[in-house]
């Protein structure tokens, strides 16, 4: 490929086409300074990132976009992590997920009628299955659309006496409706699966999914693909960063000797400026009023907290995963 070929391919990144998902996934990159456009309006199905250069958007279905990731037709998505381990067969061959972003939480389960009292885990149902054969004369039906998912968590608890029947219509009901004894379905708070009298069982969670920033292995790394997705990974890492870390400053009459030492060894706070009587540290969220406390403890007079826009840093953890996982 000449270089001249390198420089016009683009990046290409697909994300979802409607409702929420797109919602989070605009939102998601705004944090990071980055406008996801459609020039021709919602019904657009290309669009680009404003203020990156050679980036293509490609508004998809969320298994739209696992199957453009899995044969390389995006370099970057947003999908749920279901969908990636249901319809890509030895997906971490194919792909890289870089990173969960905290929306379209959503869970896999194995859920059985809330009658069937006694089956409170796999280990239940396995002897259900054992003996449902024996008294009907058919195996246990299991209703899903995540014919993989169940398969394979079906066999890493030994059951293999069942047969699954693929839902095409709203899954917990099927039940009900006679067309299954038990189902696996997605959940996000288990009120649906309630209302249709079934229950999740205690080890029945097969996966904790959520949306991911996905990287396709098998898409074309061109020189400017590589430069293009730095800068927006570098952009997305800063604002991940800024987004759970604070800045704490600490007014003092009298700096303590070793207080900068103290706060990095108890706090990992890292001193960012020091000015006559006044410390800036920079430190997980989690640990910022444990912090304020400390310090006030030491002698500091007032210490004030505010957020941080970005912090970026030489080393990047999401370009150093990707790369990592494309050879470059």
């Amino acid at each position: 490929m000449s270089s001249s070929t390198e420089r016009t391919e683009p990046l290409v990144i697909a994300v979802p086409s409607k409702g929420r998902l797109q919602e989070n996934a605009a939102a998601f990159f705004a944090r990071a300074g980055l406008t996801l456009t459609q020039s021709r309006g919602a019904r657009d199905y290309r669009g680009s990132l404003a203020g990156i250069d050679g980036v293509d958007i490609l508004f998809l279905s969320a298994s739209e976009i696992a199957r453009e990731l899995s044969v390389g037709g995006a370099h970057l998505g947003i999908t749920g992590e279901d969908l990636i381990r249901e319809s890509i067969p030895e997906a971490e061959k194919r792909l890289a997920l870089l990173t969960p972003l905290g929306f379209g939480q959503a869970n896999v389960v194995v859920a059985v009628p809330q009658a069937w009292i006694d089956v409170r885990n796999m280990a239940d149902l396995e002897d259900v299955a054992s003996s449902f054969r024996t008294r009907h004369g058919r195996k246990l039906r299991v209703a899903t659309k995540y014919v993989t998912l169940t398969r394979q968590f079906f066999a890493q608890h030994g059951i293999s006496d069942y047969r699954i029947v693929e839902s095409l219509g709203a899954t917990e009901g099927a039940p009900a409706a006679g067309t299954a004894e038990l189902i696996v379905d997605i959940t996000t708070t288990g009120a649906t699966l309630a209302a249709n009298a079934l229950k999740i069982l205690d080890d029945g969670v097969i996966l904790r999914s959520e949306a991911n920033l996905v990287a396709s292995l098998a898409a074309p790394w061109t020189g400017h693909a590589r430069n293009a997705v730095s800068s927006i990974l570098s952009r997305i890492a800063a604002e991940e960063e800024a987004r759970t870390h604070r800045e704490v400053n600490a007014r003092f009459a009298v700096i303590p000797e070793g207080l900068i030492t103290q706060a990095a060894e108890r706090y990992e706070a890292v001193l960012v400026r020091r000015e006559a009587g006044l410390l800036s540290f920079q430190c997980a969220q989690s640990k910022v009023y444990r912090l304020a406390e400390w310090l006030m403890t030491e002698g500091s007079d007032r210490v004030s907290v505010s957020e941080i826009t970005y912090i970026f840093a030489p080393a990047n953890p999401l370009i150093k995963k990707l790369f990592s996982a494309i050879g470059a």
